[in-house]
């Protein structure tokens, strides 16, 4: 007999969805990481139709947890490690609307923690300026193209993800290395 896991469904945006994808996989609890598109205007957008900025969505990442292991704030808490939350439409030389900071949630109470941490957050003035990221009801999900899914893991020497994912990756491990997977 086999035991089904509770998941819960987590949607991220916080620049490219290589670095969330790379990063928050190393967390335990957390079962899957798909990369894809929300919050646009377009139906089945592509990355070219991403890229161009004139779709409205923002490159995000879908993440299936579990709730018993790790709950929706840790997951929150994560993810603000590995971004910064204070640029708006960038992420280092990431720029665009694409790249925006956004937690789009999928009930009141996912609501709820993302506001309340983002307030949290901003109280402890860890960040010199206001954190922009913006909160609100999960979009359609669309997914990206097979080669954006595990790309860290399948192009791990590609210059990108040796100067920017990598880094992001190493970042969350530093600071969650008691939540990762294997420890």
């Amino acid at each position: 007999m086999t035991t089904e896991i509770a998941t819960s469904v987590a949607t991220l945006g916080g620049g490219c969805f290589w670095c969330l994808e790379a990063a928050l996989l190393q967390l335990k609890g957390v079962e899957s990481v798909v990369s894809g598109y929300a919050g646009g205007a377009t139906d089945k957008p592509d990355y070219h139709a991403i890229c161009s900025g004139r779709t409205g969505h923002a490159e995000v990442v879908e993440v299936r947890f579990d709730p018993a292991v790790i709950d929706y704030r840790t997951l929150l808490t994560a993810f603000f490690a590995i971004h910064d939350p204070t640029t708006l439409n960038r992420q280092g030389n990431d720029i665009g609307t694409q790249y925006r900071s956004v937690i789009f949630t999928h009930d009141e109470e996912q609501q709820k923690i993302a506001e309340m941490l983002i307030a949290d957050l901003a109280a402890q003035h860890i960040w010199p300026d206001p954190i922009v990221t913006a909160v609100s009801p999960a979009p359609t999900f669309w997914r990206a193209e097979d080669y954006h899914q595990n790309y860290y893991a399948n192009n791990p020497l590609q210059g990108y993800c040796q100067a920017v994912v990598a880094p992001k990756a190493a970042k969350l491990r530093k600071a969650f290395a008691n939540r990762l997977k294997g420890a």
